[in-house]
């Protein structure tokens, strides 16, 4: 079964290269090879959450290189959440992108197989430098996939966000050689042990890395103060686009986790709360700045940026509970959350291309199949605010049952509560706006193949609170394991090489 992690990775890297040799080819071809790529993983995401179900971690030793000397691919039920995640978002965007959005620049379908590639390198990689590199390759392919079909706006915003991921990479280069220089490994596996027993001399210069990288995986998750580049560069993406990167912001969440719930807090070293103190302060921040995002927002897809910010606020609190039942609580809203943000990047553009003010949330033409089209933005807005009796509802309790013994217990419901109050008031002024106050519908339909992926992206919400015991139970069994690295540490570590001719190596 190991030998199934590499796919993954295998199958957007072919269909990327494909596309690129078969540049010239008519783009019915490109949508073919995109469409099966994409089918294919999400086969393989599913079967790869199933085998997790059981509670086993299965590590792949690539090249059969054991670690910590050979790149290594890990699989527990926290990366086959994430793969499936991603592979479910890949298929309601590229569906979306394929009804028009692929014909106004060339390129589209392999950047989107290799920012695919980079989203699921990055949740399966067992090693903090490989980490980097996929970091890259989504990075490259997204800076491509945000510029895809030009104008002024989207170059600005571009711009911006290249500029900040620049700088983001060099202080994650920067962090990788501290940490390298006092473990003299960046195994994560590995590096649990050596952390462990750190000595103390060593400790300075360790918790620098540690901090450097909380700020890169900060930057990348959109938290305050740096977050101000996610409601422009989303907003003027392409809905695809915007869809697709609603899981961007979640790899940074995922980074956090996994390294320092893992690598940090393993065996309870000198670095195992490194990131504590400052975790809860940035997400009430986060949450507070988000919200007032969404009340003062003018434009609609800028808007689903900054709820994208608030639901990163949120996921914070959990994890920064630094406890079983909060990171449970922060694992089902992650579900939820993303899939409702994409879907609403997918509507936001269907309304916007049926009205002559576009997104600007002004009193105007109704966009054509207001109807149908207003009852998916209303489930959305519930969803996203939390309001019963949709799944936002159970995440945001969750994570409040999980903070009521907190030292930060009064700080983190009212800010939660509050948010939940203005952003509702601030969907329900952009819902009156576009579909209660604007004048009779004033163009043609657009078909129910441009509203179907927005509308199957948003059931996932009423999917959720239907299946809600069996979503919560995976989401506690999967933050237990998250933060018991037991069976992660001996998966990796426990490794040998298999083919003849290659020697055993006993780990220093």
């Amino acid at each position: 079964m190991s030998e199934m992690l590499i796919l993954p990775i295998v199958v957007p890297l072919l269909a990327g290269a494909l596309l690129l040799v078969g540049a010239p080819r008519k783009l019915h071809w490109h949508r073919a090879i995109s469409t099966g790529a994409t089918v294919l993983m999400l086969i393989i995401a599913v079967r790869l959450l199933l085998h997790s179900g059981d509670g086993s971690v299965e590590a792949y030793l690539v090249g059969n290189w054991p670690a910590p000397f050979g790149i290594v691919l890990v699989l527990d039920r926290l990366a086959a959440l994430m793969l499936l995640l991603t592979a479910i978002l890949a298929a309601g965007a590229l569906a979306y992108g394929m009804l028009g959005t692929d014909r106004t620049a060339p390129g589209f379908h392999a950047l989107f197989m290799f920012q695919l590639l980079g989203l699921n390198g990055a949740f399966l990689t067992g090693d903090l430098f490989n980490l980097f590199v996929f970091f890259e390759i989504l990075l490259l392919a997204s800076y491509g996939l945000l510029l895809h079909g030009g104008g002024a706006a989207r170059t600005r915003a571009g711009l911006h966000y290249v500029v900040i991921n620049l700088v983001g990479s060099s202080l994650f280069l920067i962090a990788l050689g501290l940490i390298y220089g006092v473990t003299g490994t960046l195994n994560m596996a590995h590096l649990t042990e050596r952390l462990a027993t750190l000595d103390a001399s060593d400790v300075p210069l360790a918790s620098a890395g540690a901090l450097l990288l909380l700020v890169v995986f900060g930057l990348k998750a959109a938290i305050l103060p740096l977050h101000f580049w996610l409601p422009h560069a989303y907003g003027n993406a392409s809905a695809p686009v915007a869809a697709l990167f609603a899981i961007m912001t979640k790899v940074g969440v995922y980074a956090i986790v996994r390294v320092f719930e893992l690598v940090f807090g393993y065996g309870d070293g000198p670095l195992a709360d490194v990131a504590g103190p400052w975790l809860l302060p940035a997400a009430l921040l986060t949450l507070a700045v988000g919200t007032i995002g969404v009340v003062t927002s003018r434009d609609l897809r800028k808007m689903v940026g900054y709820l994208i910010i608030v639901s990163v606020g949120m996921l914070l609190v959990g994890i920064g509970l630094g406890t079983e039942t909060g990171l449970t609580g922060a694992l089902y809203y992650l579900i939820h959350t993303t899939l409702v943000t994409s879907g609403l990047f997918l509507l936001a553009d269907v309304i916007a291309r049926g009205r002559p003010q576009g997104s600007r949330i002004v009193v105007g033409p109704r966009p054509p199949d207001s109807a149908l089209i207003g009852v998916l933005f209303l489930v959305g807005a519930i969803a996203i605010a939390g309001m019963p009796p949709l799944s936002g509802l159970i995440g945001k309790l969750l994570i409040l049952s999980a903070a009521q013994t907190s030292a930060w217990a009064v700080w983190i419901w009212g800010t939660i509560l509050g948010s939940s109050l203005f952003v509702l008031v601030g969907l329900t002024r952009a819902g009156s706006s576009l579909f209660w106050q604007g004048d009779p519908v004033s163009s043609h339909s657009r078909g129910a193949l441009h509203i179907l992926p927005a509308a199957l992206l948003l059931s996932a919400s009423p999917l959720l609170v239907a299946f809600g015991g069996t979503v919560s139970g995976f989401a506690e069994a999967t933050a237990l394991q998250a933060l018991n690295g037991t069976a992660y540490v001996e998966a990796v570590l426990g490794l040998s090489p298999t083919v003849p001719g290659i020697p055993q190596v006993t780990l220093p």
